[in-house]
């Protein structure tokens, strides 16, 4: 028995989580050499402004209803000083006057109308009372952190997503509301922007409040919570960096949000575990004094998720059942595909149950009033996730492909026309790829498409066809100059080509200069068109990465750690095997048991066949190696918190058996780091 081996601590840690090193995300603010507007860009962006009621305020008007107080200058930082949130930033964005008439006026040529009014209702922020006894945080993050008042204190729901954003918005509320004990926390669901501030909570609370306090979210939340990243994470989290625009400026050429809100807040994150659960059968629950209904909608917008009424205030809840814009079946950064029909289900299962509803607010976006607002609003929810469901399927079933069934499908005026059924967040489009997927899954039934040779090659072999990349450069660059000015609809079908020709030409010759301009050009006008949030920070992602080449960091996994220090240790071997290098452990055979001493737990990890499994076993199970640790010690290793020097010399850290055994076994392991290429190969 003796401490590790120095040789053996960079690919234990590394190992572990997948990732090599503790880093932060890129931020750049600069102009970043975004083209303009084309004309036919311009074209396309005023024929929305015809087609949709803009003269409609009656989102503006209910956004700033109730508003107590606001921090015009609002930011947050973290305790290093990083600022992590800053609203000024979007002062750029602004209601324009002339819009609500329908008109170009001051909207800016790169960015769809649409989308910038949704940005501009999502700039107004602060303290808004929803009704008696009902109060909102907005713009504080990307969500939303509502006040509920008790017989005794608050009751807390969805804490945002970082420690520093929550603990911002609460103190904001006790300066203007008075300071009350906090008796329940509330988490609608299991996403990250929903729970990820609970510590910002906690730390304020006294030891007397921690102890009485209730924690209620719904059933299988904490499995949701810890396992959602950790299997995928590296991809996910490099995709996330498109889908929130997290290396554009915030101008008018750049980010100007997410259709959802701002923008997630990039602080550190926390996760406590409940002490209560919903399911079916909750039903009412009296919290301090107020009686909840809860409705359980899993598998909805998260795998895990509740809504609930109060039927003193007449006001319900919709978590993010329902949102002012479409949402995703499919959510571009990755993950398992929504059931839509189930989806529409819930939507009408709240409208015939809370048939008294008032008052409607959510985890996103500004709240409602009006009993027949709130039905009206909750039927075209409904009918436009069964709508995108019916009609994909439908034309699924007739032969389509789903890129025909995408460019085929639009939803009727009577759904169309409701800013908040457009789609900001989710699309339409994407939407409809989503239901194929979930019946039919990835392969269209063409053959040609059972085996296809790899994009590079398949790049290559197709340029040398058409006459090499000069060439195919030479007639591209022709289409795109006289798309600038033609039709908006033949301007904007023409960029959704060349931007599929010249990403062949790219993957032929990932080095050629002028494709990478021309392409970056084409994403600009791309993304100055999309309606859709993270659609215009995936094209505009592109197109800077293809200027400025991709991140040199990933994820902070320091920021994680509350996280993960309640993440079951199996999700981490979970993460383990799917990091095997398969061909380079083929004919290996190893056991290595790793010992949480402060646990009294004990894994065996076996590799055999070139597949890594884990299971329980006793402490006395033999093992080729045998790794003893406490949990703390193994969390600082995985976000490089305990570094070399602090683990050689660890009491918490010893090795039984073979070294070179271990060495050798976390050696098969990739390390991948979140950085890799996305729009080169």
């Amino acid at each position: 028995m003796f401490k590790q081996s120095p040789l053996l601590w960079l690919p234990l840690c590394s190992a572990l989580l997948g990732c090599s090193q503790t880093v932060k995300y890129e931020t750049n603010a600069n102009t970043q050499g975004h083209t303009a507007a084309t004309p036919v860009t311009q074209a396309a962006n005023a024929k929305v402004l015809e087609n949709l009621p803009f003269s409609d305020r009656q989102d503006f008007d209910d956004a700033r209803r109730g508003l107590i107080a606001q921090d015009p200058a609002l930011e947050i930082h973290k305790a290093d000083g990083t600022s992590i949130w800053d609203m000024a930033q979007y002062d750029f964005v602004h209601d324009d006057p002339a819009a609500k008439q329908g008109k170009q006026g001051n909207t800016p040529a790169s960015v769809n109308p649409s989308l910038w009014r949704q940005a501009a209702l999502n700039n107004i922020h602060g303290l808004f009372k929803v009704a008696e006894g009902v109060y909102q945080l907005r713009g504080y993050d990307l969500a939303n952190m509502s006040i509920i008042e008790g017989q005794s204190g608050w009751i807390l729901v969805d804490p945002l997503t970082a420690r520093e954003t929550a603990a911002k918005a609460l103190q904001f509320a006790q300066q203007h509301l008075g300071k009350k004990p906090i008796r329940a926390i509330l988490f609608t669901h299991s996403h990250i922007d929903h729970f990820g501030g609970v510590q910002g909570i906690l730390e304020q609370l006294s030891d007397e409040e921690r102890a009485q306090l209730r924690l209620i979210a719904p059933k299988g939340f904490m499995e949701e919570a810890t396992s959602e990243n950790i299997i995928a994470g590296p991809a996910m989290s490099r995709r996330a960096m498109y889908m929130y625009g997290k290396r554009l400026a915030r101008n008018e050429r750049g980010h100007v949000g997410t259709g959802l809100g701002k923008g997630p807040a990039f602080g550190s994150f926390g996760l406590i575990e409940p002490n209560e659960s919903v399911d079916d059968r909750t039903g009412t629950l009296d919290i301090d004094g107020v009686p909840f209904e809860f409705l359980n909608v899993p598998a909805s917008e998260a795998p895990a998720e509740f809504t609930f009424y109060l039927p003193r205030q007449k006001a319900f809840c919709g978590a993010e059942l329902v949102t002012h814009n479409l949402h995703n079946l499919y959510t571009l950064r990755g993950a398992k595909v929504r059931d839509a029909k189930l989806w529409s289900q819930y939507i009408e299962t709240v409208r015939t149950r809370f048939t008294q509803t008032e008052v409607y607010f959510a985890s996103h976006h500004w709240p409602m009033w009006g009993q027949a607002n709130i039905d009206r609003f909750l039927t075209q929810q409904r009918d436009t996730y069964l709508y995108i469901h019916d009609q994909t399927v439908r034309l699924m079933n007739a032969g389509y492909t789903p890129n025909e069934i995408a460019d085929t499908l639009q939803l009727p005026n009577s759904l169309n026309k409701s800013f908040h059924n457009r789609g900001y967040y989710g699309t339409v489009k994407h939407n409809a790829r989503a239901v194929f997927q979930n019946y039919l899954g990835w392969f269209d039934a063409n053959p040609a498409h059972l085996d296809p040779l790899p994009e590079t090659e398949s790049a290559k072999r197709t340029m040398a066809m058409m006459g090499g990349v000069e060439t195919v450069l030479t007639k591209a660059q022709q289409d795109f100059d006289q798309a600038a000015n033609a039709g908006a609809e033949t301007g904007t079908r023409t960029y959704r080509w060349l931007a599929q020709l010249l990403n062949q030409a790219l993957f032929a010759e990932p080095n050629n200069a002028e494709v990478k301009a021309l392409l970056a050009k084409v994403y600009d006008q791309l993304g100055y068109q999309a309606e859709a949030a993270p659609w215009r920070d995936f094209y505009l992602t592109g197109a800077y990465e293809l200027r400025h080449g991709g991140p040199k960091q990933g994820l902070n996994l320091a920021d994680m750690k509350s996280v993960l220090q309640q993440t079951p240790v199996e999700n981490f071997f979970d993460s383990m095997a799917v990091r095997l290098d398969g061909p380079a452990a083929e004919g290996k055979h190893l056991t290595v048991k790793i010992s949480f001493t402060d646990l009294n737990q004990c894994y065996l990890l076996t590799l055999e066949n070139a597949v890594l499994h884990h299971q329980p076993v006793p402490a006395d199970t033999q093992a080729d190696a045998t790794l003893k640790l406490t949990h703390p010690l193994f969390v600082d290793m995985l976000i490089g918190k305990a570094g070399l020097k602090e683990t050689l010399f660890s009491d918490d850290l010893e090795i039984d058996g073979s070294v070179l055994d271990l060495i050798s076994f976390f050696s098969l392991l990739d390390k991948p780091d979140g950085t890799f290429d996305i729009v080169t190969p």
